[in-house]
């Protein structure tokens, strides 16, 4: 069961993903990316994981080192756990970009790789929209002065 979980976990939030990349001036995209409800699923899914090697996973937050960490990633239900953990704050930091792409009026031909980029690996993503997002503002400041 735990190898199915880890699997789904992905395609619970794919659905959100897809609508900021492939519709993002749909009105829809903008409703839907502005709830943190998005993640519920993928929460429920952590749950699960998370109750039965809670013992190790409130062991490896609450006196945090490398080893204990290991061990804790070693136990599929604590890997299956730190995956949807993952799935979850990124699908929240990809809602954000996405939300202040919008405000922005940054380019959705900019934003759906940046948007895949924050999927496979986002702290690139992020790293790539803050200073994007940088320059964004700093042009606007420039044409209001």
């Amino acid at each position: 069961m735990t190898g199915a979980l880890f699997e789904i976990t992905f395609y619970l939030a794919a659905p959100f993903w897809l609508l900021m990349i492939f519709a993002p001036t749909w009105s829809g995209t903008a409703r839907v990316a502005a709830s943190p409800l998005t993640v519920l699923p993928v929460l429920a899914v952590y749950t699960v994981l998370a109750v039965p090697v809670f013992p190790e996973l409130w062991t490896a937050v609450s006196s945090p080192d490398i080893d204990t960490f290991r061990d804790l990633t070693a136990l599929a239900g604590g890997a299956g756990a730190v995956w949807a953990q993952v799935i979850a704050w990124d699908l929240l930091l990809g809602q954000w970009m996405y939300l202040q792409s919008r405000k922005l009026g940054l380019s959705p031909l900019l934003m759906g790789p940046l948007l895949v980029v924050t999927i496979l690996l986002s702290p690139f993503g992020l790293l790539i929209f803050l200073a994007v997002r940088t320059v964004r503002l700093r042009r606007r400041e420039t044409l209001v002065a």
